[in-house]
């Protein structure tokens, strides 16, 4: 007899706290995904019901409520988690109990875990394609700008020895500030950098604060045309809480933009925004945090189990045509083949691809090589 019974899945994006908004876009690219996947059936006829539970941007919280997701739940997929860590307040948990995290998220790489599906951008797919799309355009002095947790520290570290490869290059300045950062801490940042005339800004930024930093830039009259921010963690959602205004002109790299024109993401954005209308902002994180779960969806179809054992030899080496192109599942790494794209921040609100790979890039998560791909120039680098 056809099991019609429910599956249950796992949720933990913060609705509430410092990253709420970026993890609110990743929750509504799942529920997205899910509503897709219920309406052509379920998975063979079974309806996929998350339970979402909100961490509230607190890296322990994750992990209690990825215990409970287990224990008491009783789920074996949970899909979450932004920064690098609340990844690795989770990884203990499902490591133990043997579950499955599928992580939307771009991240510093340099790991590589049995019960995670990385959908997010490893560093060779977004730094070393900024790193040279910003020193060949603008120059090789580097000021980098993080909030204080793991992800910056490493990616400005994978940044600096990036920069450091170009001849002439140099780190002319590095500051941290807390996840919470409001205007006023970034103020003798910039007087620090108005001072030291970086070529650009490296920033790794994340969350309510970005809005902040880019202020205080345009506060301080600096100008992007000469001296730009470039970030892997600022996209649409980060320039509709700063405004189209003082985001213009600044750099971002990612495998997605809302401004790719194809019909897939054009079809995906009107049925996201005709299910949950304007308030939420696609993203990369978005993107990756829907594709994930069909990716989810079809091998399961084929395992028949949501059981890791039974999901991986169906999910490792699977495609899916997502938004941004077909992606696959690496099975040496379980990171994903992606498609790294250099966006310019336009006065729209939107980012106008300068660059983009014609092919997926297979994704390196320990830096062994720095393989820039095929790269498509679809206008005039700035300068």
């Amino acid at each position: 007899m056809a099991d019609h019974s429910p599956i249950h899945v796992g949720l933990l994006f913060s609705k509430t706290g410092d990253i709420s908004t970026i993890e609110t876009s990743q929750l509504m690219g799942t529920l997205l995904a899910i509503d897709e996947v219920n309406a052509a059936g379920g998975i063979d006829g079974r309806e996929i019901i998350p339970i979402h539970y909100d961490p509230q941007s607190s890296p322990g919280l994750y992990r209690v409520l990825a215990e409970r997701l287990v224990l008491e739940d009783r789920i074996n997929v949970i899909f979450g988690c932004y920064m690098s860590s609340t990844r690795k307040a989770v990884i203990p948990i499902i490591e133990k109990w043997n579950r499955l995290l599928f992580y939307p998220t771009l991240y510093e790489g340099f790991e590589c875990s049995s019960n995670i599906v990385y959908t997010g951008a490893a560093p060779n797919q977004n730094s070393v394609q900024l790193a040279e799309f910003m020193t060949a355009s603008y120059g090789v002095r580097v000021y980098l700008i993080g909030s204080d947790y793991i992800y910056p520290y490493e990616s400005n570290r994978i940044m600096t020895d990036l920069v450091l490869q170009r001849r002439g290059g140099e780190k002319v300045g590095e500051r941290y500030v807390p996840l919470n950062a409001v205007h006023d801490d970034f103020k003798s940042i910039i007087a620090d950098v108005k001072d030291k005339q970086p070529d650009f800004i490296f920033s790794t930024v994340v969350g309510n604060s970005t809005k902040c930093l880019y202020q205080a830039y345009a506060d301080a009259g600096l100008n992007p045309r000469t001296m730009p921010i470039a970030s892997l963690t600022t996209l649409e959602a980060e320039i509709a809480q700063m405004g189209a205004d003082v985001g213009a002109g600044h750099v971002s790299a990612a495998p997605y933009f809302q401004s790719i024109a194809t019909p897939r993401n054009l079809e995906s954005l009107e049925e996201f925004k005709r299910r949950f209308g304007s308030d939420v902002i696609p993203n990369a994180g978005w993107e990756a945090a829907y594709f994930q779960v069909h990716l989810f969806a079809n091998a399961m179809r084929l395992s028949g189990s949501d059981a890791i054992d039974a999901l991986m030899p169906n999910l490792l080496g699977s495609e899916f045509d997502a938004p941004q192109g077909r992606v696959r599942i690496d099975p040496s790494n379980h990171h994903t083949c992606l498609y790294p794209r250099i966006g310019i921040a336009n006065g729209s609100g939107q980012f106008t691809i300068v660059r983009q790979a014609i092919r997926a890039v297979h994704p390196d998560p320990y830096l062994i090589t720095h393989s820039l791909g095929d790269w498509t120039i679809s206008l005039d680098t700035p300068k």
